[in-house]
Parts: structure tokens; C-alpha cells; sequence
């Protein structure tokens, strides 16, 4: 724009109803400039340090440091040029950019799958670093995937794989809890429970409780164990009055060694007034939360949530057979798990299990 200043030029643009673009070839306070470049590349190969070139640009020396790192050749003697640094901070600047799943079809693919596999945004981005470690363009964020899931966009993750997720909605909703408590004669109450159980450090320690189906009438009993977050499901078909969970938990308590039944953790509910029959039918001592505290059950907590992705609300749950149960169960052992340094329920159990006597202490990650 021969003979009119850069100012009259962006106030035409403005007064025409644009809006003055950002240019990177002037000093805008943010980015550096093509002269600032310049600067730098004609600084540091004279010698100078990064301190002092900051303060003759009257930069920050992190400014100029990241310069440096972003944009210097590979091959030594690692070399700054400028004109190649202020081409890739243009291309940088351009908008829209292509997010990484739209740009790279492998990663897509991988994202796709590990999503349909039901496995949680941030689960898929910690195994890919884990399993891809030399790999960048097999990297990306758990916040990316849930942005590809709810911002369409041209090459991103099909919308239906958000019924994959575990709540299969973009929105959470406060979740409400049916007041079960009732008497529950000679409880021992968390107080009471060793200290050893509190660390985690000490496996055979477990947390449950019902997952409850419609209008209250039908049920799944869930345990957690605390060290490992293993998980084993009850199946109830037949109602869960006191005696029909104390028979399914004795079941399914006495099919593990004794060293995994150190304890066990409830909530005040009627249906473990039968609580002092399973104590010594499975030897296993059961202490019983306070009154409304449902985070002294965190990991049970926690794990009812995931339920609710196989066992929607307001279902009969009466109708799920044990061996869709004990899939369900499978499947959440299987998933690689942050509390446990992204290994799986699974895979620590099994190392319990192996391990000898004196050796069987949990790792949590």
C-alpha cells in the first residue's frame, strides 16, 4: 500500500467492517517480529547470549530461549535462521488450523478404536504415550478427544462414539442417592477399621454396595477391592432382601484365598443386617460407613458410576445374566486405570496372586 501508513491502512480496514488482521512481520507486544528474528539470528551468531539478546529486543530471556529451541536446525552446529523461523510462526498463526486427528489418519484410527473398545479420553492419551514413546504424531489429549467428540469439525471422531463414554453424554448431572439406611444391630463402624486399610499399601480390603434398578426393586451388588480396583459384580435375580446378599457375597467372597479377604466396607443399608452371618461364614470382618458419607466408599463409588455405562438407570437389572455380569466385571479390570500408573485391575491382582506370601504388598501407583 504505496504512500499510506500501516495505521491508516488498519483503520480503513476497520471503518469497511473488517478487522485489522495481526501481522507478524511488526512488533505486536505478543509474537516476535521478523525483525526481532533478524535480531536474534544476527546476535547468536556473533556470540551473544540469550540474556543479552533479550535485553536488546527488550524481551523476556525465556522468550528468546524458546525462540531458540523451537527453531534451530537439527544438525550441529545447530544453526538459527530466521527467515525459516518466521515462516513456520506464520503457518502456526493460520486460521482455522486442522486439528491433529483431522491431520493424521493413523492416530484417528487408533482414537476410534480405543473409544469404541469403551476406553475413557484420558485412559486412550496416557496408553498412547506409554505405547508410543518415540512417536509424536501418536500423541494427544484427553481435552483434544472430547473437543473432537462435541465440536464437529471435518475429520473428527464420529459423534455417535459418545455413547461409548462412560456417561454417554456430553453434561454430567448430579446423581441422587436413595436413603437405604436402617438399623443395623452390633455394626462395627469405620472407627473401628485397622489403619492399614487407609494407605491402601495392604491388599484385601474391599468396599460395596447395590446398584439399584427401577423404582428400587431389582439389583446388582458391586465389590472393589481397594489396593488393586478390582472389581466383582453379585448377580441378585432374585431380589436383595438381607438373605439373598449375604448368600451371593459368602459366594462370591469364598472364591478367593484368604489373604484377599481382609475386610470389607458398607454403607448402612437393610440389606446387610445379616452382616455378623457373612463375617463368619467367609471370615471376613465388615465395618460400616457414617451416616450419609458416601466418599468413605470412594473407590465403590466410583465404580457404581462406570456401572451405569452397561446398566442405565431405570432398567431391570434382574433381567442381566451372571455371565453378562462377570463380562462387564472383565471389561472394567481390563481398563488401564490412572490411580494405578495406567495398569490394570487385572494385571495387579495377578501379581498379588503370584507373588509370594511375604511380598504381597500393592504398588498403587
Amino acid at each position: 500500500m504505496a504512500g499510506v501508513s500501516r495505521q491508516q491502512g488498519q483503520r480503513w480496514f476497520a471503518e469497511a467492517g473488517g478487522m485489522a488482521p495481526i501481522e507478524l512481520v511488526e512488533p505486536s507486544g505478543r509474537y516476535l517480529s521478523a525483525d526481532e528474528r533478524e535480531t536474534i539470528g544476527l546476535e547468536r551468531a556473533a556470540g551473544a547470549g540469550v540474556r543479552e539478546i533479550a535485553r536488546l529486543i527488550g524481551r523476556h530471556p525465556s522468550t528468546v530461549s524458546r525462540e531458540l529451541r523451537r527453531n534451530c536446525s537439527v544438525r550441529r552446529p545447530r544453526r538459527y535462521r530466521p527467515r525459516a523461523a518466521q515462516d513456520r510462526a506464520e503457518r502456526r498463526a493460520r486460521r482455522p488450523k486442522i486439528s491433529k486427528l483431522a491431520a493424521c489418519p493413523r492416530l484417528h484410527e487408533e482414537v476410534q478404536r480405543r473409544l469404541s473398545d469403551e476406553h475413557s479420553p484420558e485412559q486412550i492419551a496416557a496408553s498412547l504415550r506409554h505405547e508410543f514413546p518415540g512417536d509424536p504424531d501418536m500423541r494427544i489429549s484427553h481435552e483434544a478427544i472430547y473437543r473432537s467428540l462435541y465440536v464437529q469439525g471435518r475429520g473428527e471422531l464420529r459423534r455417535q462414539l459418545t455413547t461409548c463414554l462412560r456417561t454417554g453424554r456430553a453434561m454430567r448431572r448430579p446423581q441422587r442417592r436413595t436413603d437405604r439406611r436402617g438399623t443395623i444391630p452390633n455394626k462395627l463402624m469405620i472407627s473401628e477399621r485397622p489403619a492399614e486399610v487407609e494407605d491402601r499399601a495392604i491388599p484385601g480390603h474391599w468396599e460395596g454396595d447395590l446398584v439399584l434398578g427401577t423404582r428400587n426393586r431389582s439389583a446388582i451388588g458391586t465389590l472393589v477391592e481397594r489396593s488393586t480396583r478390582f472389581v466383582m459384580l453379585l448377580h441378585l435375580p432374585n431380589g436383595h432382601g438381607a438373605e439373598t446378599v449375604r448368600d451371593a457375597l459368602v459366594a462370591k467372597m469364598l472364591e478367593l484365598p484368604q489373604h484377599l479377604r481382609a475386610s470389607l466396607t458398607w454403607d448402612q443399608g437393610i440389606e446387610m443386617t445379616r452382616h455378623a452371618e457373612i463375617t463368619l461364614a467367609a471370615d471376613l470382618p465388615i465395618y460400616f460407613c457414617d451416616p450419609a458419607s458416601p466418599w468413605q466408599r470412594g473407590s465403590n463409588e466410583n465404580t457404581n458410576g462406570l456401572l451405569r455405562q452397561y446398566f442405565p438407570k431405570g432398567q431391570d437389572l434382574s433381567v442381566f445374566p451372571a455371565d453378562y455380569l462377570d463380562y462387564v466385571a472383565a471389561k472394567l479390570n481390563s481398563r488401564p486405570r490412572k490411580t494405578l500408573n495406567w495398569d490394570t485391575p487385572a494385571l495387579r491382582l495377578t501379581a498379588l496372586l503370584s507373588a509370594p506370601p511375604d511380598r504381597r504388598v500393592a504398588t498403587t501407583g
